[in-house]
């Protein structure tokens, strides 16, 4: 019996949802796949699929089986491609997940930059703003802003990232600017549902904890500050989203003396991922293009402008 093979077999006829589909993708007749998926089940002892005369469909068993099945037929197409390859360029695919914001305003064009040194790495990006086993959801790489770690997946760290609270001036114009984060009770307060509505300070006196009641929450950044910019309420947004609009004036810091801690951009790969070469290389691709953070230098770029000296 050919375990990859059959493994394969299995992965396919779960993404077409047919025998006859998958059959057809790989040039094999459909009783040739078939019969692999009944080697398969009949060797692991386990029912992967749910036949029926209209349709086909996977046990909780099989679903349980796609992210690890999908990284070891990865893995042995990379050890056959790299045995056969004489040359040393990357090659291959990538299953990136990335938070919504940060890929939109700099991780894309990161990617893209990557992909021009290295054509032969095809990439499928995910964004999404939520907490997520790599190991379990099939994913080679996992950029999170977000403190969990998990067994089997090694953490590397980007980026420290800063966060800011602010409000625009005409709203605490009209409601008055919180000295206290316990002010913040009597506020209107724009949160990021991802990471709950009690938001944590550093003060002298050790850490301030606070349960916010949001006027608005959101698991998009860009939407929280638009809510800031109209005057409906104070955010809790990361520095490289609030940059430009506290450089122009649109929003303002508050509560600058309670600063919340410090959080880390990272990546996160499963171990037995670790290995691959095109992983290893975007890692390192990634950990030199967040040294500094790219927001950080753009606020250098930005007050060079403004000191530089006009020519009357």
């Amino acid at each position: 019996m050919d375990t990859v093979q059959n493994l394969k077999a299995f992965l396919s006829v779960a993404q077409t949802g047919s025998f006859s589909a998958a059959a057809r993708r790989a040039g094999l007749a459909t009783s040739v796949l078939a019969k692999r998926i009944d080697q398969l089940e009949a060797s692991t002892q386990t029912v992967l699929f749910m036949r029926t005369t209209r349709r086909l469909t996977l046990t909780e068993a099989g679903q349980r089986w796609i992210a690890r099945v999908t990284a070891v037929v990865g893995d042995v197409d990379d050890l056959m491609a790299e045995a056969a390859r004489p040359s040393r360029d990357l090659e291959g695919s990538l299953r990136i997940k990335a938070p919504t914001t940060l890929a939109g305003l700099y991780l894309g064009e990161m990617l893209g930059r990557f992909q021009n040194h290295h054509p032969k790495v095809a990439m499928d990006v995910v964004l999404t703003d939520r907490a997520l086993n790599p190991a379990d959801e099939g994913f080679d790489i996992a950029i999170s802003v977000f403190g969990a770690a998990f067994s089997g997946v090694v953490d590397v760290p980007l980026c420290p990232l800063q966060r800011i609270v602010c409000a625009s001036p005409a709203y605490l114009a009209a409601r008055g600017t919180p000295s206290h984060p316990r002010d913040l009770s009597k506020h209107d307060t724009l949160n990021f549902r991802p990471t709950g509505d009690v938001w944590v300070f550093n003060s002298a006196q050790g850490p301030v904890t606070v349960e916010v009641r949001p006027r608005m929450s959101a698991n998009d950044g860009q939407v929280l500050l638009a809510a800031a910019r109209a005057g409906n309420g104070i955010a809790l947004l990361s520095s490289y989203i609030v940059l430009p609009a506290l450089r122009s004036g649109a929003l303002v810091p508050v509560l600058e003396t309670f600063s919340p801690p410090e959080i880390w951009i990272k990546a996160l790969i499963p171990e037995n991922r670790m290995p691959v070469a095109r992983i290893r290389a975007l890692v390192d691709f990634l950990a030199a293009n967040f040294a500094p953070p790219p927001w950080d230098r753009e606020a250098v770029t930005i007050d060079d402008r403004l000191q530089a000296p006009r020519n009357e």
